[in-house]
């Protein structure tokens, strides 16, 4: 399992990585690992709000459906448009090319709420 240090993460599945004020979001190595072939993701529009811990889309995967849960409250600057073409990036670059959406970070004090890459994979080995 790849988990990068210089991110922070959910206990959902979803990674954030900050970038100033604007923060990237996808889902982790081993999320994609467990959906398997993911062909579809439903995305916000480009100014739309998000809400921590609230769904902000669904990633649709040959095996299930599942929510996708915003790591941090904000307003969404950027959808991943490469995503909408083809879905299984996210599958070969979770971490990279495959992030979902950025946001407009309104509460960085949000960000104490995550967990780092060493807690994340410790809640993971205890799944």
């Amino acid at each position: 399992m790849n988990t990068p240090a210089d991110l922070k993460y959910t206990k959902d599945h979803e990674w954030i990585r900050v970038l100033g004020d604007i923060v990237e979001i996808g889902i982790t190595d081993y999320a994609q690992g467990e959906l398997g072939d993911i062909v579809f993701i439903e995305m916000p529009e480009v100014g739309g709000a998000v809400t921590q811990s609230e769904p902000f889309g669904t990633i649709e995967a040959v095996k299930a459906v599942s929510e996708l849960f915003s790591p941090v409250t904000g307003v969404v600057e950027d959808v991943n448009s490469m995503i909408e073409e083809d879905a299984g990036i996210v599958n070969r670059d979770p971490y990279g090319e495959g992030w979902i959406i950025k946001v407009k970070l309104a509460d960085p004090s949000q960000l104490d709420d995550l967990l780092d890459a060493t807690g994340y994979e410790e809640m993971v080995e205890g799944i």
